[in-house]
């Protein structure tokens, strides 16, 4: 066999066996967890939230408490004339699907008009808030990596809950916890 031929036989056998060590079962060390399930949630179902700001609804549907670790996923109705603060999330990207309504978005101080059915993109990092002077919205929201769903769970309340009584100081901590900062 020629030198050719055995340097060939021999890069086959190595791509083999890493072929191979891809399809084998690996050691497992301790239990292994169990296979993720899908499900599936109606409109009104999820994590139930009043927002803190403009008592809106927030319907949290997945995130790091229901086992995504790649994103998280919810609802919030925006009260008509009280918007979402100009705001940026430093490892997130995010993305609205418009359900209800129409107003302005504004990203990088730049005023979009929008309107139901709308889809907006927010990479990380990127200033965005939404202006609704003459309508109520409702905003489908995803984010990736999750996060923004603990935002809403320590500064929002369960139904029936008093308000919690947060300073805009206090807020500004809890969101910069979650790597968002508002101007």
């Amino acid at each position: 066999m020629g030198a050719f031929d055995q340097k060939r036989r021999s890069l086959l056998f190595r791509v083999g066996v890493l072929g191979m060590s891809q399809v084998l079962p690996r050691p497992v060390m301790g239990a292994e967890a169990p296979a993720r399930q899908g499900y599936v949630l109606g409109s009104t179902e999820g994590e139930y939230l009043i927002h803190f700001r403009d008592q809106g609804k927030i319907f949290i549907k997945a995130g790091s408490a229901t086992g995504s670790d790649n994103l998280g996923l919810g609802t919030q109705q925006v009260m008509l004339g009280t918007g979402i603060p100009i705001h940026r999330h430093l490892e997130m990207e995010e993305a609205f699907y418009v359900l209800e309504g129409k107003g302005i978005f504004i990203l990088n101080d730049v005023r979009h008009a929008f309107e139901k059915g709308a889809t907006i993109v927010i990479p990380r990092n990127n200033w965005h808030g939404f202006e609704n002077p003459d309508h109520e919205l409702l905003l489908l929201w995803i984010v990736s990596p999750p996060g923004l769903e603990n935002f809403f769970r320590e500064t929002c309340n369960a139904p029936g809950v008093p308000p919690k009584q947060l300073t805009r100081e206090q807020i500004r901590d809890i969101a910069r916890k979650y790597g968002t900062e508002f101007r």
